[in-house]
């Protein structure tokens, strides 16, 4: 192999204590190949072994601690699996034993008694006596004093990574072979002189080093801060130089004119006065519309804050201006919904709407497909199906997407394919509140615009927790709103690991209320996601109907039904859902006039998370409260839609504790591209360079193209 021209290129196997096995256990465990990436492999938490406790001082509260003393026993205890080694160690103030069931041949013959060692581990107490299961320990003549008394790092392991000598201990010991390697000349600093300066940063491979062995919490902050805002400063500076390279590379139709389309459907047509959001948003959007750029926006919303009245609003202003617009929703039922829900809304404006998505085949298909190119369908709402090969417009002027999440990159890339001359304006719409800092890394490249006020029409969804002794006053509850001519929701948890079990406890609930609610009084429908499509639409309808009181489903009806009529959600097992999910589906009530209810129904047994999730749920109705709380509790990669995006895959940063960071970088970066908008200066060099060699790893996962 030639040598690299960086020693942090070198493969991870040549590293002083790895070798090619352990070097294939760092590849398939962590995904560290080289130098480079062991560098970048941070410790999750540190120990502190600045400090020691006394024996008698400890107790089973105490979290890990750091003991000096002398070994003075050391015995195999048990046979077989059962075997153990046991050693007393001593201090001043008394003795505790050691316990190891791993390694205990090898631990006995390099363990010596009479030896002064230095030990770390969380206290257990068996059977009424306190021990230190599996602690590291290190004898005193061994360790160097230096490296003694300073924040040890523990790095992320797994079983098979352990079994090898590679627990924290060794990891460790790893990472100090590394840095016996390397310099600061082999760490090429990313950030100019004036930035330092400014944030009083220490240079790149000091702050390298600290995150590793930081000699005190002091010097460990430090590091931090710099290595966090490095990480998102960089990603803001990508993100904004597209956003601005596109304004200007990209050209969008120019829809100057405002016309009777527009102008008829907001004097006869418009059933509500708009809120103060709606306008503000609709303002953005025709501003962009009329700017001879192409948009790119993200319309952010709560379910039932009327981002499709403002998405019709946008698709009147294309058609006024001679063009084609067309909607793309996730599912069919959201997409047959928004069709339904549109065609009433403009019956009587001589728009012509048609509908497509998999289902729509033969002569009816090729109809539609002939009347799109010819100009004479104006809007079409489907499914995916919109962006098959055979769907071509006249002239599509704006493309909207419903729950855009919901997309992949190259599923939304075809829409821009769809238009002649210039690709259309793109206006990307979800009802999932994100919360501040993850949209400014999800979409930092994109114009956000927020409808963050529901119409004065909406009465607040009362929300209630309920334990199984409840269970009967919910049943009395239940049947108190079906006579009163109401609907109700009662749903299931499904997991894909446990989707027998899940179904399961869907079809025991189903029986429990047939027993409460009997077929001569009540009628039931049931839905889940084995159900054939035709099933599930044939009991969505008969509920939509009214036909049935009471719809038992999974979490399939999360997005897309609009029952007016249903006024009460009973959640099942609540503390297995995440709390956006529980959000979406409390909005599937409260869509009538009505006074509507989301009932919460758990175990009594609780964890601390699952209170916090069920006590935020009855707190507040803001969804964006509710995210930014999500995000505290589960972290940006569980955030629904967010799981597949590279982009969140942080070293360091943590959207989630690291908002004021982010929002300093990205304030940051937009002011040095106003300054200089190729980093062309002798003092951005060190930007550009770093940019030009990472871009594949600042791939604007956002992007719509």
């Amino acid at each position: 192999m030639q040598n690299p021209t960086n020693i942090l290129d070198s493969p991870i196997e040549y590293l002083k204590g790895v070798g090619p096995m352990r070097g294939d256990l760092f590849k398939k465990e962590l995904g560290v190949f080289t130098f480079r990436d062991l560098l970048f492999h941070f410790p999750f938490r540190y120990v502190d072994k600045t400090k020691f406790h006394r024996i008698r001082d400890l107790s089973t509260n105490s979290d890990s601690v750091q003991l000096r003393g002398i070994l003075r026993r050391l015995s195999v205890v048990g046979t077989g699996r059962k075997k153990r080694l046991v050693g007393k160690l001593r201090d001043e103030s008394g003795a505790i034993d050691l316990v190891w069931f791993k390694g205990v041949h090898w631990l006995e013959k390099s363990l010596v008694i009479g030896q002064e060692y230095i030990v770390y581990g969380r206290v257990n107490n068996f059977k009424g006596m306190i021990n230190l299961p599996h602690p590291e320990i290190e004898s005193v003549s061994a360790t160097n004093t230096k490296k003694a008394t300073t924040f040890a790092p523990v790095y992320p392991s797994t079983e098979k990574l352990n079994s090898k000598g590679l627990d924290a201990k060794g990891q460790r010991k790893i990472v100090a072979a590394l840095f016996e390697k390397i310099n600061k000349h082999h760490i090429t600093e990313n950030l100019p002189e004036y930035m330092l300066q400014k944030f009083r940063f220490p240079e790149r491979f000091k702050s390298l080093q600290d995150i590793h062995f930081p000699k005190n919490q002091k010097d460990l902050d430090i590091a931090r801060n710099r290595l966090k805002f490095e990480e998102l400063f960089f990603l803001q500076l990508r993100l904004l130089q597209i956003r601005r390279r596109r304004k200007d590379a990209i050209k969008g139709f120019v829809f100057s004119k405002i016309g009777d389309f527009f102008n008829r459907f907001f004097k006869e047509k418009l059933p509500f006065e708009l809120t103060g959001a709606q306008k503000r948003v609709s303002k953005e959007i025709r501003q962009d519309l009329g700017s001879g750029i192409q948009m790119n926006r993200l319309l952010q919303g709560d379910v039932g804050s009327g981002k499709t009245v403002v998405a019709l609003m946008s698709m009147l202003i294309a058609l006024d201006n001679g063009f084609q617009a067309c909607l793309m929703a996730p599912t069919e039922i959201l997409a047959q919904q928004h069709f339904n829900s549109i065609s009433a809304t403009i019956k009587g404006l001589g728009i012509r709407v048609a509908f497509l998505s998999g289902s729509v085949k033969g002569k009816k298909r090729k109809e539609i497909l002939k009347l799109l190119k010819s100009g004479e369908i104006h809007i079409i709402i489907g499914t995916h199906a919109l962006i098959e090969d055979p769907v071509e417009f006249k002239n599509l002027g704006l493309a909207i997407t419903d729950e855009q999440h919901r997309f992949g990159v190259a599923q939304r890339a075809k829409l821009w394919n769809k238009g002649i001359v210039y690709p259309p304006h793109i206006l990307v719409m979800t009802a999932t509140p994100i919360p501040r800092t993850l949209a400014m890394t999800l979409y930092g490249d994109l114009d956000i615009s927020i409808i963050d006020e529901l119409p004065p029409s909406r009465k607040e969804i009362k929300t209630l927790h309920k334990t199984e002794n409840n269970r009967l006053r919910v049943f009395g509850f239940m049947k108190e709103e079906i006579a009163k001519g109401r609907q109700i929701y009662v749903v299931y948890p499904l997991i894909e690991e446990s989707e027998k079990l899940d179904l399961k406890n869907l079809e025991e609930g189903y029986e429990v209320l047939s027993r409460e609610f009997p077929i001569s009084d009540y009628q039931i429908s049931i839905l889940h996601g084995r159900m054939k499509p035709a099933d599930k639409e044939f009991e969505m309808q008969r509920f939509v109907k009214g036909e049935t009181q009471i719809m038992v489903a999974t979490t399939v009806i999360e997005v897309g039904v609009n029952v007016p009529n249903a006024s009460v959600m009973v959640i099942e097992n609540t503390e297995r859902f995440g709390l956006s999910q529980l959000h979406q589906l409390r909005g599937r009530v409260g869509r009538g006039a009505e006074q509507s209810y989301c009932i919460l129904m758990s175990s009594f047994k609780l964890t601390n998370e699952a209170k916090e999730r069920i006590q935020t749920m009855v707190r507040t109705n803001n969804g964006f409260e509710i995210a930014e709380a999500d995000l505290k509790l589960r972290g940006p990669g569980n955030i629904q839609g967010t799981q597949q995006s590279g982009v969140l895959n942080f070293r360091i940063a943590d959207l989630a504790k690291d908002g004021r960071i982010l929002q300093t970088a990205r304030e940051i970066a937009a002011r040095i591209l106003d300054k200089d908008p190729f980093l062309e200066s002798q003092h951005n060099q060190p930007m550009r360079n770093y940019l030009k060699k990472h871009r594949k790893k600042f791939k604007a996962w956002s992007l719509i193209s």
